[in-house]
């Protein structure tokens, strides 16, 4: 099973040009994937350098297979009188069993420029089980912002794992109250705007946090591959990495590879593809109640 996930910078490539002809291009040259996570996704923004007025609507044409779900983060009245969002896409050729949307923590930071963050989260069924599947885009600028944002991924994870382990009720048959899978096992994907040495990323993989590295699971002490900085992007004018997949505890054994891809100049980042293992060759390692490994 593949998972690729890429802030496309709403199609804008290295060269400063927006065509998102050259994203699907380079979607489709990494191959079938069940599910792909788009960060930075306009709609409602045409002076976003002459962005298309809805590349929600664009990218689903372009993968007709897929189920397209959006979750805007900026919701305004836009500038052709519809509304203006931008926010977070997954594609998926497999069944969605329940999509939830998440309005990441926004504290008043008055002293650098914001935006609102979310965390789009679907329960797939997939070839390993029910799995949920999130993704989102931190924020870049407020450093108390991100420190918020990170510690409600986590929290979003140990609500889920409390969710997987009780048995819930029904309502005399009420179809809104009927029990839908929120498994613990899940893969969180997106830019996260901190590097793989910063405080945001330590917090982010320090003991107890539910959430694991997938490429320290592959890879181990092998530094990060750059996800940003390449091809000669105006920004930010050096490699590094700050767009990774994360998993849970019993999803550690299905981990096969996590890999960027550096080929392609249609972004100003570089896409990341997770393949996982399905079926009975695989063992999990870890149970619901493992911790996880150090961050170095």
């Amino acid at each position: 099973m593949r998972i690729i996930s890429w802030n496309i910078q709403w199609g804008r490539g290295a060269d400063g040009r927006v065509d998102l002809s050259r994203t699907v291009q380079a979607l489709d040259a990494l191959g079938p994937a069940e599910v792909i996570c788009l960060q930075e996704v306009a709609r409602g923004f045409p002076s976003l350098s002459g962005s298309p007025a809805d590349e929600v609507a664009t990218l689903a044409g372009a993968f007709p297979q897929h189920e397209a779900v959006f979750a805007a983060a900026v919701d305004v009245p836009g500038e052709a009188g519809d509304r203006g969002q931008f926010g977070n896409l997954l594609l998926t050729t497999l069944p969605v069993l329940q999509i939830l949307r998440h309005a990441l923590p926004f504290p008043a930071d008055p002293t650098v420029p914001g935006m609102p963050r979310c965390c789009l989260e679907v329960m797939l069924d997939s070839p390993l089980g029910p799995l949920r599947v999130l993704t989102t885009h931190l924020e870049y600028y407020s450093a108390c912002q991100r420190r918020a944002q990170i510690a409600a991924l986590q929290a979003l994870q140990l609500e889920a794992a409390e969710h997987a382990g009780a048995r819930p009720r029904t309502a005399d048959g009420n179809p809104v109250f009927a029990p839908r899978p929120r498994p613990e096992r899940a893969v969180l994907c997106g830019d996260f705007n901190f590097e793989p040495s910063s405080a945001d990323y330590a917090r982010m993989s320090a003991a107890g946090s539910p959430w694991l590295d997938g490429w320290q699971v592959v890879h181990g002490g092998l530094p990060h591959a750059p996800s940003v900085g390449l091809h000669g992007a105006e920004w930010p004018g050096r490699e590094y990495c700050c767009d990774y997949f994360w998993v849970s505890g019993p999803l550690t054994a299905r981990v096969v590879d996590v890999r960027v891809d550096s080929a392609t100049a249609a972004s100003d980042h570089q896409p990341v593809v997770l393949d996982l293992a399905g079926g009975a060759q695989a063992t999990d390692r870890c149970d619901a109640s493992s911790g996880s490994i150090s961050s170095r």
